[in-house]
């Protein structure tokens, strides 16, 4: 599946100094990301917000078709920056073999022009919207409660929620996936707060037969679902019970499980491989994570070692996202080196194919294999979650009289190399870890 970096964080432009500069932030970093592994970029929301309490992160949508270029809700850029520079970054993108993902906010909508009473309810609310573009403009029957349905399956804030039902808005969304898809560049969709729709919109615009230079395209799609894997498994296999172009969904049951492993002294890692997620019940439907913009509150972001759930979901099967901040603002990129997010996207893109399985699995050491797949010859990953020594132990393994050597490692207090390993005839060989640390082997 390659590697996803969501390329932004909360207030990030005001945080790095870049506001309405963000654009050309992300652009300047594509050749080097490219060059690390990276194969699709998550933006924020392009369109222009309400910007009500000031510059926000756009998800609080006022004008979908106003990428920066109308002088409104504050000005003409978006707080990351101008329709023609979104337009570079997107063509710079692509010629890196890059794709780009665009971030769909179609629950509710903020900044509306005027109040209207609502018929059915005789309460006055802000739902008329007349963008400066001229499309998708909106009044009271567009938004919950409407003719069309009575019932909201959850709330964001005061914002007005969208009536999908109405044939209208329906339409419009439709238009505007076309448009960001055909038009604008985008190669796929991000799907904010899905819990507050019906899965069906997902999956009409997953399943929307695209053209583009002559060509079908298919988007790809990944939705936030926030909740437990029973919950979330039944989100996205209704989304994509009839679905040729399926949707996946962000694994938040298993990041609660990697701050776990990061954050709780005397976490098992029995809990970690056989805890309930989407990504041990579903794999093929798990995007995997370890930090994202809504985990910014106290209590949520992982503060120890982040670098052992980063090892895991790199290894592992999934499609696995990297947080800008972690990758740049806290440096876990660790650039030429073999002990951060770079080598391990490394051994994720050269290495990680094939089914994972558990070799040996303990409260504080895990060892497991991938078997390899066309051109990924595979790869053993150990896990050692004891922290005052190295630790090993002697598994059989897929490859017989066959040598390995570490190709990323980690330890808390020691980044020493690990020692090149081998099996024997019947595929015997012992891995090890340091303390507090991972080490990922690959086939000489």
């Amino acid at each position: 599946m390659g590697v996803m970096l969501q390329t932004f964080y909360w207030d990030c432009p005001i945080e790095d100094g870049k506001p309405h500069r963000w654009w050309n932030y992300i652009n300047r970093e594509i050749p080097a990301l490219a060059k690390a592994g990276f194969t699709s970029l998550w933006l924020p929301p392009v369109h222009k917000a309400a910007n009500i309490f000031g510059p926000s992160m756009g998800y609080d949508p006022y004008d979908y078709y106003d990428l920066g270029e109308y002088d409104q809700k504050g000005g003409t850029p978006t707080w990351f920056g101008t329709r023609r520079e979104l337009d570079t970054l997107i063509a710079s993108a692509h010629q890196h073999g890059l794709s780009v993902i665009a971030d769909m906010v179609l629950n509710h909508n903020s900044g509306a022009d005027a109040q209207e009473v609502n018929p059915i309810t005789g309460q006055s609310r802000w739902t008329l919207f007349n963008p400066k573009s001229g499309r998708f403009p909106r009044n009271w029957e567009c938004f919950h409660p409407s003719m069309y349905e009575s019932w909201d399956e959850m709330t964001f804030g005061d914002m007005p929620d969208l009536s999908h039902r109405n044939p209208y808005v329906y339409g419009e969304l439709l238009k505007l996936a076309r448009w960001l898809i055909e038009e604008v560049g985008f190669d796929g969709f991000r799907y904010d707060f899905v819990k507050g729709f019906a899965a069906a919109t997902v999956t009409a615009i997953q399943e929307y037969r695209y053209m583009k230079n002559g060509v079908y395209r298919k988007p790809y799609g990944v939705a936030e679902y926030w909740d437990n894997t029973h919950n979330t498994l039944s989100w996205v296999n209704e989304a994509n019970q009839a679905n040729h172009n399926p949707v996946d969904v962000f694994d938040f049951p298993l990041r609660e499980l990697l701050k776990g492993l990061c954050d709780t002294y005397g976490f098992s890692l029995k809990h970690l491989v056989n805890g309930d997620s989407v990504l041990h019940n579903q794999t093929h439907s798990a995007v995997t994570f370890v930090e994202n913009h809504d985990l910014r509150d106290e209590g949520r972001p992982i503060v120890n070692d982040k670098l052992l759930a980063y090892s895991y979901i790199l290894t592992h099967q999934g499609y696995p996202c990297i947080f800008w901040k972690d990758y740049f603002n806290y440096n876990l990129a660790l650039r030429d080196t073999p002990n951060g997010i770079d080598a391990l996207i490394a051994a994720h893109n050269l290495h990680a194919g094939g089914a994972a399985s558990t070799l040996h699995l303990s409260d504080d050491l895990y060892i497991m294999q991938r078997t390899g797949h066309d051109a990924q010859r595979g790869l053993i990953y150990v896990l050692n979650n004891r922290g005052d020594d190295w630790q090993g132990d002697w598994v059989t393994t897929h490859w017989t009289n066959a040598s390995f050597y570490p190709v990323a490692w980690w330890g808390k207090h020691d980044r020493s190399r690990p020692a090149d390993q081998s099996t024997a005839a019947d595929g015997r060989g012992q891995f090890f870890a340091p303390a507090r640390g991972y080490t990922v082997y690959a086939l000489k």
